[in-house]
Formats: structure tokens, sequence, C-alpha cells
């Protein structure tokens, strides 16, 4: 008998997504699976944000489907923009959506995350905080109730290096560990030092899917610079 193959935590099968006339995603097919790192790469345009929203669930898509394992109930998403309450603290915005999404000893689970993200600027609310604090306190939130799959838009774009370092650092624990992470970037650095597999975009289609070896090989890494 063959080896079955586990089925993917995430799949979008012929997934479109139109804003009025626009089409923003066409007729995609995209699977994540476990243990895998996926550089969502493309021009700006090309409808790397859109897809990522329709995978978290943020948006509907217009056509095709997305199947979710039925065992992985366990998304988090880092938007572009830090989605959080700008009159709370970091502690603040932690227990609060720590207890929208059920997770016990919400308190707690809030400090052991400020921990993990070095945040120690606590007791100020949330909008005075630096745009790479921001951002490291969304990751935070996403990682709340410790997700199978981590899905992050341009996480890094307003951090230094050091903190680009240490984000990267906690985010890629989650494939190493049997989960799957999925970011888009603009960055090929990002997409070599922490890409598994590669899957570009172009005018809201598939243009490539593969392994990061096989992406190199193929000669389409020019069409993201």
């Amino acid at each position: 008998m063959g080896v079955t193959s586990p089925k993917p935590f995430l799949e979008a099968r012929s997934v479109g997504r139109r804003f009025g006339a626009r089409v923003a995603v066409a007729d995609v097919d995209f699977t994540v699976d476990a243990g895998n790192a996926v550089a969502l790469v493309g021009a700006n345009g090309a409808g790397k944000s859109t897809l990522l929203a329709v995978l978290a669930g943020a948006l509907n898509p217009t056509s095709g489907e997305i199947i979710r394992r039925a065992s992985v109930s366990r998304i988090g998403w880092v938007p572009q923009s830090p989605a959080l309450y700008g009159r709370l603290t970091a502690f603040e915005n932690l227990e609060h959506f720590a207890r929208l999404e059920g997770v016990s000893r919400p308190a707690q689970r809030a400090n052991e995350l400020l921990d993990l993200i070095e945040i120690t600027q606590e007791n100020i609310p949330s909008s005075e905080l630096s745009g790479g604090n921001k951002q490291r306190l969304n990751l935070a939130v996403s990682l709340l109730s410790d997700p199978d799959v981590l899905l992050l838009d341009e996480p890094t774009a307003s951090l230094d290096p050091r903190q680009r370092r240490r984000f990267w650092e906690i985010a890629q624990k989650l494939p190493e560990r049997g989960g799957a992470l999925v970011f888009a970037t603009q960055s090929l650095t990002e997409v070599d030092e922490n890409a598994s597999h590669v899957f570009l975009l172009e005018n809201g289609s598939r243009a490539f899917t593969g392994t990061l070896a096989e992406w190199h090989f193929s000669g389409t890494v020019e069409r993201v610079t």
C-alpha cells in the first residue's frame, strides 16, 4: 500500500476575487502544507494582499472555494496595516483579543507574548508605539491562539534590522514544529532566507509555484524586481 499524503492545511481551488469590475485574483489554485514556509511574491498590485485576506477568511472569494482541514481551526493573520485598538495599551490589546478568541488565562497569555516580542512600553496607548512595535504587537495578536497556519502580509516593512531578525526567529518556529507559514514580501533576501517554497502572482494569476530551488532555476526571479 502507498503512503497517504496528509491533506493541506489550506487549499484554494480556482479562487477569484473581484472588486466591482476589477479582477484582483483570477482562478488561483494554492495549497498550504504542513512544514512549509511559502513566499508569496509579485509586483505591487499583483493580488498578494487580496489572496492572503481570502485565505484568512477576511474576504470571501467571488468564485472558487477555500478548503480548510477539519482539524485546523487556528489561523493567524498579520495584515499589512496593524489592526489594533489605539486607545488600549499593548497588554490590553493582547488581553482583549485573547478573550475574544476564547484563550484560557488571557492575562497570562498576553504577558507571555509581550515577553516574546520584547515590548516594554506596555503602559502607553498602542497608538503612540513606533511603527515597528505596532507591527510586532500585530504579530503577537496573531499568535494568541497558537495557530497552525500563519499568514503574513509584508510584515517586516517597518522593522529595523534587529527587529526583523527577531520577527523571523519567532515566525519560523511554526513550520519547524509542523505548522505552516505564508508570507507576502518584496524582499528577495527574505525569500532566500525564510522560504521553502515560492508562489508568484502576476496580474492576479499564478505565474509560478514550486520550491525555492526550482524558482531560482526557472529564471522568474527577475520578474519581481
